[in-house]
This record gives C-alpha cells, sequence and structure tokens, in this order.
C-alpha cells in the first residue's frame, strides 16, 4: 500500500473514531430521556446502554489491545447481559477514554506495519483489518444508536441540512477535519 494512502487511511479512521462518531453518539445521548439508556426498544434487543458497552469492548479488544498489545481483559457477554448501570454520561466518558487509547495505538502506526498479522478474537487478520472492522464496526452501531434515538426523541436530531439538494453536515459545527 503506498505511504500516503496508508497514512490517509490511518488518518481518516482515528478522525471518524474520536470526532465524527462520538459527536454523533453525544448528540443522541443529550436528545433521550434518561431512562432510555438501559431501555430495549424490544424483547430481545439491545438498549443504547448495551450498545455503547459493546463498542467500548470491541474497540479496547480489537485496537487497544489486538493491535496496541494491552492486555485483553473484555468480557464480551456482560455488554449484552448488563440491563442497567451507569448513566449515559458516564458510558460516554469510558467509550471516549477508550477512543483516546485507541487514537494513541493508530497515531503510533507506521503504514508498513498495516501489513502486520495480529491474532484476535480467536481470528488470524492484518493490523488493516483490524482496524477497518473497528471502523465499520462502530459505524453500524453508531447508527443503530441514532435510529432508537430518533424513535426515543423524534425530531430533535438532525445532522445535515437538506437544502438545495444538498447534504451539508450539521453536526460538526466548530469541528474541523
Amino acid at each position: 500500500m503506498p505511504i500516503n494512502l496508508a497514512s490517509g487511511f490511518l488518518t481518516y479512521s482515528r478522525w471518524l473514531l474520536v470526532t465524527e462518531y462520538p459527536a454523533k453518539l453525544r448528540a443522541c445521548l443529550e436528545a433521550i430521556p434518561a431512562d432510555a439508556i438501559w431501555r430495549p426498544p424490544a424483547p430481545g434487543s439491545n438498549a443504547i446502554g448495551n450498545l455503547l458497552l459493546h463498542l467500548n469492548g470491541n474497540v479496547r479488544q480489537w485496537i487497544v489491545s489486538g493491535v496496541g498489545g494491552a492486555a485483553d481483559v473484555r468480557e464480551r457477554d456482560a455488554e449484552f447481559a448488563t440491563r442497567e448501570g451507569a448513566s449515559a454520561e458516564e458510558l460516554m466518558a469510558h467509550l471516549e477514554k477508550t477512543l483516546a487509547e485507541a487514537d494513541a495505538v493508530l497515531a503510533r502506526l507506521t503504514p508498513d506495519e498495516l501489513a502486520g498479522r495480529r491474532s484476535i478474537q480467536g481470528r488470524e487478520v492484518s493490523v488493516l483489518e483490524a482496524v477497518y472492522h473497528v471502523t465499520e464496526h462502530f459505524a453500524m452501531h453508531t447508527g443503530q444508536i441514532i435510529l432508537l434515538a430518533k424513535m426515543m426523541a423524534p425530531g430533535t436530531i438532525r445532522f445535515h441540512d437538506d437544502t438545495g439538494g444538498l447534504a451539508t453536515p450539521v453536526w460538526r459545527d466548530g469541528i474541523t477535519r
């Protein structure tokens, strides 16, 4: 992979994980009622609190531990079994701490290291695959949280201005890239 492409991949992945996705999650958490964080939308579904625990566990296991070499202490089943606990603010603060640790790992990577191999969650993957997995996995669950929040607080969450047929981001006022 050419160095500029690899560096661009890392830079954009870091921006998504540290800036875009957390900003959207914070907007959702601010919009929903405080008691909604542990309320699943339907039987057999995950509450937003579970999804935040799951995102934290995934980032920690795949990037902080799998790529960065920290001890893997994940209890994946507990991410989904929890039915009450931390507030939205506490969950988000914990997730942002993990994202900062992951960002430090990604900041140290060189383009050549993206081809390195790791064993993560019983899978043999390249570092590039691990970063891509975490980024797309985070995006998917962020989308779920956005949908749940929009259902719980209709009309309060808006990320784009569609005036004139353009999808102009409004969620990142004051945030530059």
